[in-house]
């Protein structure tokens, strides 16, 4: 019996991750995770479809597959914490299906494997990262997201590189250009090859 896929897609904001699973990404074939965020909700975003979006308490008391406190160099006593993170249900409720993780940074990434490890899930899925480079640093796009105090600087501190890769002890499989460039082939043929 093949395995199903845990697809991680890394990369900055504007490196086309979404566009790829959104477009690319066959319907039905795999399952985007869904977070939890305490940042502010975008009027194109949908609570439950995009995000969860919540207060600070839910992170207290929620059990989470993966924890970011992104914001958290930044932060001072009285300001909101940008939190993001894959709720455990997220992850419970999904299970058997093929599954894609969109986030930036590739310690998230070693996170969600060494869950998957802890909770003897790693024997169903073959784990797979895509790694989304930019030309250019994409905060002119990063700008044009803000919903957050310090929404810049957390993205510029938020990076994702070779060496954040090695850091996190996560090996590539897969490199894909910008989004203005046809994504990596084997990539698009691994994702159609799990049409159901």
């Amino acid at each position: 019996m093949d395995k199903n896929i845990l697809l991680f897609c890394n990369g900055l904001s504007g490196t086309g991750k979404t566009y790829f699973i959104e477009n690319v990404v066959p319907k039905g074939a795999f399952h985007n995770l869904i977070s939890a965020t305490t940042r502010a909700r975008r009027a194109e975003e949908t609570d439950g479809i995009s995000y969860y979006f919540r207060d600070e308490k839910y992170f207290e008391t929620e059990k989470f597959a993966t924890y970011l406190f992104v914001n958290e160099a930044f932060w001072k006593p009285g300001e909101p914490k940008w939190l993001y993170g894959i709720p455990e249900f997220e992850i419970n409720q999904n299970l058997g299906k093929n599954l894609i993780y969109d986030v930036i940074q590739p310690r998230y990434t070693r996170e969600l494997m060494d869950w998957f490890i802890a909770h003897d899930l790693h024997n169903q899925y073959v784990f797979k990262v895509a790694y989304f480079t930019t030309k250019q640093d994409n905060f002119e796009i990063a700008k044009q997201r803000a919903v957050m105090q310090n929404d810049l600087a957390v993205r510029r501190a938020n990076t994702c590189t070779p060496d954040d890769f090695a850091k996190a002890r996560v090996n590539i499989d897969y490199i894909t250009m910008p989004r203005d460039d046809l994504p990596n082939q084997d990539l698009i043929k691994l994702v159609q090859s799990k049409t159901r």
